[in-house]
């Protein structure tokens, strides 16, 4: 599990060593490098360039490019662990039970997808959760949330909301829920956080969060800063998406920008991100703004990778980040394999 590495690398010739944390790291935050899988790492970024940085993302793209997802999601999905799935609608809510071998229906792991809030990867998303699930004995809620831009906001933090309370409503403690998600979907968690604790509702027991998006008004340093190094997207790209899931007036609600609620009282966070992607600075300044607030907070920003890299199992990267994330939860629950 401890297979990270100090070393120097080099990116626009400056040279670093990765046991120090970047400049634009707190002091208390953790920056991970690991040496192995340059080459599939290499490759990866490559193919994301051609396929993803480049792609048009205007309304009308939008059925082209869910058949392309729809195949780089069969392509690159691994499924292991072995798995099963049952659908279900949770409160008019369309989701998915995902259970492995070792699943106990006393520990519910309530994923929320990544994917812009316009597509779905549910091969990957399932992969990946289940690659925690296994070792935490848990199963796991994957909800189908209503996507943009057939349904723009707030579709999609309603349906989240409506899932969680459906999952109180069978009778499933707070303290044996975690809420994950990535991308889009740690948006998605951490909005679904705050309205639960807005709701007076019981909050779960933790929360793990992959490249989440928490500020729509686009105001992070690393947006132009890591536009070149960012292997999937581009400023113009996340203009692009946004305009198809919210008007502007709507930028600063905090159900669709979580960095400006209000963070007292949440659960443990742990927050991951990639070093060289355009949304690095949104994990870094929601963590810093929740641990100011009390939370207790867990920040790892890991050496050239992407954007939700987590979900991809051929990088060695991918695995010791699931380590951590199991690890982060067990702590926080108590769900050890025993």
């Amino acid at each position: 599990m401890e297979a990270l590495t100090s070393r120097t690398s080099t990116r626009a010739g400056i040279a670093r060593s990765a046991a120090l944390p970047p400049a634009y790291l707190p002091p208390w935050a953790r920056f991970e490098s690991h040496p192995g899988g340059a080459w599939r790492r290499a490759r990866l970024h490559l193919a994301l360039r051609l396929m993803a940085k480049r792609m048009r993302t205007g309304r009308a793209d939008i059925p082209l490019l869910r058949a392309k997802g729809a195949a780089f999601d069969l392509k690159f999905a691994q499924p292991d662990p072995p798995r099963r799935s049952t659908r279900l609608a949770g409160d008019g809510v369309p989701a998915e039970w995902i259970d492995v071998p070792e699943s106990r229906p006393d520990r519910v792991l309530l994923y929320l997808h990544g994917g812009a809030f316009l597509f779905r990867f549910p091969n990957l998303h399932a992969t990946l959760a289940a690659r925690w699930a296994r070792p935490l004995r848990a199963r796991i809620l994957m909800v189908d949330y209503r996507l943009a831009p057939e349904h723009p906001y707030p579709a999609a933090p309603d349906d989240c909301h409506a899932a969680y309370r459906w999952l109180l409503a069978q009778g499933a403690s707070a303290k044996s829920i975690v809420i994950a998600g990535d991308s889009a979907g740690g948006n998605l968690a951490l909005v679904t956080l705050q309205r639960i604790k807005a709701a007076t509702e019981p909050l779960p027991a933790c929360a793990v969060v992959l490249s989440p998006v928490v500020d729509f008004t686009l105001s992070g340093a690393s947006l132009l800063t890591n536009e070149r190094s960012d292997p999937m997207f581009t400023l113009a790209g996340l203009l692009a998406m946004r305009s198809l899931y919210a008007r502007p007036e709507h930028f600063l609600d905090i159900s669709i920008s979580p960095l400006f609620g209000d963070w007292r009282g949440l659960p443990p966070l742990l927050f991951q991100a990639g070093d060289i992607e355009v949304l690095r600075d949104e994990s870094v300044r929601a963590a810093e703004r929740a641990r100011a607030a009390g939370v207790d907070v867990e920040l790892e920003i890991w050496d050239r990778m992407a954007h939700v890299f987590q979900a991809l199992a051929l990088l060695p990267q991918s695995a010791l980040a699931a380590e951590r994330c199991v690890r982060f939860i067990a702590k926080h629950t108590g769900w050890y394999s025993a």
